[in-house]
């Protein structure tokens, strides 16, 4: 065997050809106390609840009640459900604005988590695995030690929360498992809801209906920006707007708008519209909006048919420019201003909105009266904007080199939306990707629906970068599905393949090698359709994984090397330096030590020279194992240690763990007791800091 070393650049290290220099007890403890691990928690609180409004009268019976509830689970440490029901419109969230005070921060000091459902509910449904990954990442826990399944996301975040106690607001909720699943191990969830969940009564939820303002406080809100009313008058707009909230701000500012006319004459347009429309929401919501719609000037109802159009939820000023929209500022405001959008909470860079959810039925109403060339114009454009600019992020996100059958994508980020870029570097992309994740999955319904086909399978191979990165398994599987229809209807046989690979590899990290085999099988039979050597490695490799994973080291041992070949015939360096390390896993599993140190030891010389350093760690812990079978115990513990260096330099936390699990095991077999307790205390660490919850560890 060639002489090559096993760790990295430390100042001390080994080498596998027997002529080792092993460094001392004492050293190589003080090598593991020294491993720079992530910070403890998060940066800051979170306080993710929307700030109040400022004209806002009456809920005084309401408010007392949150206040009570507050105070009565603030003091307890078993959790409180509170669910809030009433019309879109009505004000539900802005009581629970108001309500979150400076006592709220002392009774909950463990922050304030929110979501809106509606804004990511797709077909009815929505993706709770998603809600808690999100909030668990606010909550600090980082990203690699988020498990895979809603089951185990709940089991964490009930853990975490048991020990930091939190409110959570869950608006928009339909469903009671909805609400279910997002209740604290201690604090307090507050659930809104347009209808009654009487189930959630079994769970011992305080049901508060919230009412349409009557004729009194009505007339006080309406009063507060328009004193000179008369009361009656400002008594039949409270009929006019039946009470709600929402209707009444927006026909307030569209007066305000308008110093020329008197209330008396906005009442009297209202009044004259005709009898009311059924819609998403109430009535007297859509009177007031065809009022104001009507009355907008052209560049803002361009904005908001637009808004009709849009298959997701929230929007951006990108989306708006590739529609064509003009005057996009001016519009935006229009709309803010008259109360129908609300700004989107994100972590990434952009500006988001959305509609509010009463009035988004109204503008698809509006959308659907376009011409339907205009409508399908604007859709296209949207899809097109999302199509190359997930393509941009999947490059900023997993590199230029990874393997992708589209070209690459053309202009940059800045042409595509010059007014406001969304991301410069792979992070930012990764961010975007993860604040539009609802949107995505909807335009790529919207271009199967239009049968887009070329767009669909696209779309989604650029989005394994999201899928992959955040663990989103649900949108993935329906993505895939997809994508693959859409490759056959295209006849892109190498399209289907890689669709089909990427979706074994989502239900692999599920657990579910069954299904992930029946994707790959599907694959392989069209080998002889195709002559990209590429894809037959992609899935000789998926499939040795799930060899691997099930105990057939063998047949893991024969695909993995099949890999290894195609990337080699491709010239593909990156993949020769994986499959050496999978190969180096089978040889080691099997037991031959010998042969997977050689092997290990080439692919983790390569990966030196080109630079791959996110492989050196894991190549690393696999040469500690095989170095440990051969009993070559020191070296082992050196190759481990000089992993776990690399690991931490890099961040990668999982192979940390990785490594430190090892070497406790190996100071296990050299009876060396202050590196046992140094891994096990750095161990300890390491899980309450990326996790949040101090792990049992003897």
């Amino acid at each position: 065997m060639s002489e090559r070393t096993v760790g990295t650049d430390a100042a001390t290290h080994n080498s596998v050809s027997g002529n080792a220099v092993i460094t001392g007890p004492l050293v190589m403890a003080g090598r593991v106390e020294s491993l720079v691990l992530p910070p403890s928690g998060p940066t800051m609180v979170p306080h993710q609840i929307p700030s109040p409004q400022r004209s806002f009268v009456n809920r005084t019976d309401e408010l007392a009640r949150l206040r009570s509830l507050a105070r009565t689970h603030g003091a307890e440490r078993s959790p409180g459900l509170v669910l809030l029901t009433g019309l879109g419109g009505v004000g539900k969230t802005q009581l629970v604005s108001q309500w979150v005070d400076d006592a709220v921060d002392r009774l909950y000091p463990g922050g304030q988590l929110y979501v809106d459902l509606e804004a990511l509910r797709r077909d009815g449904a929505v993706d709770m695995a998603a809600v808690l990954e999100a909030f668990l990442r606010s909550l600090g826990v980082h990203k690699d030690f988020i498990p895979a399944g809603l089951q185990q996301r709940s089991a964490l975040f009930r853990s975490i929360t048991a020990v930091r106690k939190v409110v959570v607001v869950a608006d928009s909720v339909r469903q009671a498992p909805e609400a279910r699943c997002l209740l604290p191990g201690q604090g307090l969830l507050v659930a809104t809801s347009r209808t009654d969940l009487p189930s959630l009564a079994i769970d011992g939820a305080v049901r508060i209906k919230i009412d349409p303002l009557d004729q009194h406080t009505g007339v006080q809100l309406v009063c507060s920006w328009e004193p000179a009313a008369g009361k009656d008058t400002a008594a039949e707009l409270v009929r006019l707007c039946g009470g709600l909230p929402l209707a009444l701000r927006t026909a307030g500012e569209w007066l305000a708008s308008r110093p020329h006319l008197g209330l008396d004459q906005v009442v009297r347009i209202l009044a004259a519209n005709g009898p009311l429309h059924p819609a998403e929401g109430s009535p007297s919501v859509n009177t007031i909006l065809d009022t104001v719609y009507e009355n907008f000037p052209a560049h803002t109802k361009q904005l908001y048919s637009l808004l009709g159009c849009l298959p997701g939820t929230s929007a951006t000023q990108g989306v708006a420019a590739a529609a064509g929209v003009v005057r996009f500022d001016d519009a935006l405001g229009d709309l803010f201003t008259a109360h129908l959008t609300v700004p989107v909470q994100s972590p990434d860079r952009t500006r988001r909105f959305r509609l509010h959810d009463a009035v988004r039925g109204h503008a698809r109403r509006v959308a659907q009266t376009l011409p339907e060339d205009v409508y399908v114009r604007y859709r296209r454009a949207v899809v097109d904007y999302y199509a190359a600019a997930t393509a941009h992020a999947d490059v900023l996100v997993l590199g230029a080199s990874r393997m992708r059958l589209q070209g690459p994508p053309r202009g940059s980020v800045e042409e595509l939306s010059p007014a406001e870029e969304p991301f410069t570097d792979g992070p930012e992309a990764l961010e975007w990707l993860d604040a539009e994740q609802a949107n995505l999955l909807s335009v790529l319904r919207l271009a199967a629906e239009h049968q887009w086909y070329g767009t669909v399978w696209r779309l989604c191979e650029s989005l394994w970068a999201l899928y992959h990165s955040r663990t989103l398994h649900a949108d993935s599987i329906e993505a895939h599905r997809l994508g693959i229809e859409a490759a056959q209807w295209e006849g892109r046989r190498d399209a289907e393949v890689r669709m089909r690979n990427q979706l074994a590899r989502t239900h692999y990290a599920l657990g579910d090698h069954a299904q992930a085999e029946q994707e790959l099988a599907a694959a392989e039979a069209l080998f002889g359709l195709i002559d990209d050597p590429r894809l037959s490695g992609v899935v000789r490799e998926s499939q040795g994984l799930i060899a691997l994973a099930t105990g057939h080291h063998d047949k893991a041992l024969a695909l993995f090397s099949q890999a290894y070949d195609a990337n080699v015939q491709m010239g593909d360096q990156h993949g020769a330096i994986v499959q050496g390390y999978n190969i180096g896993q089978a040889l080691t599993a099997l037991g031959h030590w010998e042969r997977a140190l050689d092997t290990l030891t080439e692919a983790l010389a390569t990966a030196r020279a080109t630079h791959d350093d996110a492989m050196c760690p894991r190549i690393g812990i696999v040469q500690a194992r095989a170095l440990q079978g051969l009993g070559r115990l020191e070296e082992a513990l050196d190759a481990a240690v000089a992993a776990a260096e690399r690991a931490s330099a890099l961040k990668l936390y999982v192979k940390l763990g990785q490594a430190l699990a090892l070497l406790a095991d190996l100071s296990e077999q050299v009876d060396d007791p202050g590196l046992r307790a140094a891994c096990r205390r750095r161990l300890r660490e390491l899980r309450t800091t990326t996790t949040g919850v101090l792990p049992r560890i003897t």
